[in-house]
C-alpha cells in the first residue's frame, strides 16, 4: 500500500524543468544560452527543410549539420548580447529577462567571452563544411551569419543600438535561414525557400521586439537606441501589432502569388493566439508582463513554423501546390 502511495505521489509530482536536471556546472551555461530563443532556429531549419522535401531533394545529414551549425551561431550571439550589455552596463537596470547569468554573477565576464569564441568557431567550421558539399553561395550566407554575430551587439556601432536589430533578425532568421538551409541540403538556389521565411521574419523581429519592449527603460538610461526606445511605448505597441500580424499578410500573400502551396494555409490556425497576444501585450507597461510577453511571442513564432512546415510536408506528400 505504501509502495502505491509512493507511486501515486510520483506521478503526481510535475516535471522538473530541464535547468534544474542538469549537473550544477553546465546550468548557468545553460541559462545563458537562452533556450527560450532558440526556437528562432528551429523553426526555419524545419521551414527550409520541409521546402527541399517538397522539392524531393531532402538530405538529413546535411540538414542536421546546418542546424547544430545555425544553433551555435545563435548560441554565440547570445553569448556576446550577455558579455558585452553587461561590459556597458545595459543590463545593470534590467528587473527580467533571459541569461542574465553575468549581472547574477553566475559565470565571469571571460568564461561567457570564451564560450562565445567557442560556439562561433564551431559554427563556423560547420559551415565550412556545409560550403564544400554544397557550393560558395552558402560561404556568403554564412558570411552574413556570422558577422550579424559578432555586429549585434559588439563594435562601434553594435545593429541592437542604433536600432537595427529587429532587422538583422528578420533577414537572419527568416529569409536568409530558410533559404540558406535549403542550399546547405540541395546546393541549388531558390525564390520559394527564401520567400518561405519572410513570415518567420516578422514573427522573430517580434520576439525580439518584445524584449526591447520590456527593457525600453533600462535601454533608454544607458544610450541604447532600439526601436522602442525611438518611438517610446505607444508606438512601439504599434510596431509589435505590424510585426505580429504582418506575418499573417505575407502568408496570405505569398500563397494567393502562388509562392507557398495551398496547404500552408495553416498558419492560420495560430492567428486565434496572435489576437490575444496583441492586445494582452499592447495593454501593459510592466516589465514583468511584458517579459511574460516576449515569451508567448516565441511561442506563437515556433507554432507559426510549425504550421508553416506542415503546410509543405503535407504539399510534398499529396502533390498539393
Amino acid at each position: 500500500m505504501n509502495k502505491r502511495k509512493a507511486r501515486e505521489r510520483t506521478k503526481r509530482a510535475p516535471a522538473r524543468p530541464l535547468i534544474e536536471r542538469l549537473p550544477a556546472p553546465l546550468r548557468p551555461w545553460y541559462q545563458a544560452a537562452r533556450p527560450r530563443s532558440l526556437p528562432a532556429t528551429y523553426a526555419a531549419l524545419l521551414v527550409g527543410g520541409a521546402v527541399a522535401l517538397n522539392d524531393g531533394i531532402f538530405e538529413p545529414l546535411r540538414f542536421l549539420l546546418a542546424l547544430i551549425g545555425a544553433l551555435l551561431l545563435q548560441i554565440a550571439s547570445n553569448f556576446v548580447n550577455e558579455y558585452v550589455d553587461h561590459q556597458r552596463g545595459a543590463d545593470a537596470l534590467k528587473v527580467a529577462g533571459m541569461g542574465m547569468v553575468l549581472s547574477e554573477g553566475k559565470l565571469s565576464a571571460q568564461q561567457v567571452l570564451i564560450g562565445a569564441v567557442v560556439t562561433t568557431v564551431g559554427g563556423a567550421l560547420i559551415g565550412l563544411i556545409l560550403v564544400a558539399l554544397s557550393g560558395t553561395t552558402l560561404l556568403f550566407v554564412g558570411i552574413v551569419g556570422v558577422a550579424a554575430v559578432v555586429l549585434y551587439t559588439a563594435g562601434p556601432l553594435p545593429l541592437s543600438h542604433i536600432g537595427l536589430g529587429e532587422v538583422t533578425a528578420f533577414l537572419c532568421f527568416g529569409p536568409l535561414m530558410t533559404f540558406g538551409t535549403y542550399y546547405a541540403i540541395s546546393g541549388q538556389d531558390n525564390l520559394q525557400a527564401l520567400l518561405a521565411g519572410v513570415p518567420l521574419g516578422f514573427t522573430v523581429a517580434a520576439i525580439l521586439h518584445a524584449n526591447n519592449m520590456r527593457d525600453i527603460e533600462a535601454d533608454r538610461a544607458v544610450n541604447k537606441r532600439t526601436l522602442a526606445v525611438r518611438f517610446g511605448l505607444k508606438g512601439a505597441f504599434i510596431e509589435f501589432n505590424i510585426l505580429i500580424y504582418g506575418a499573417y499578410v505575407a502568408s496570405g500573400a505569398l500563397i494567393i502569388a502562388g509562392a507557398m502551396p495551398l496547404p500552408t494555409l495553416l498558419v492560420f490556425v495560430t492567428l486565434w493566439e496572435a489576437v490575444w497576444l496583441v492586445r494582452v501585450t499592447t495593454r501593459s507597461k510592466d516589465a514583468q508582463a511584458l517579459h511574460r510577453a516576449q515569451g508567448r511571442t516565441a511561442r506563437l513564432h515556433w507554432w507559426l513554423g510549425l504550421a508553416l512546415a506542415a503546410g509543405w510536408f503535407l504539399a510534398a506528400a499529396f502533390g498539393v501546390q
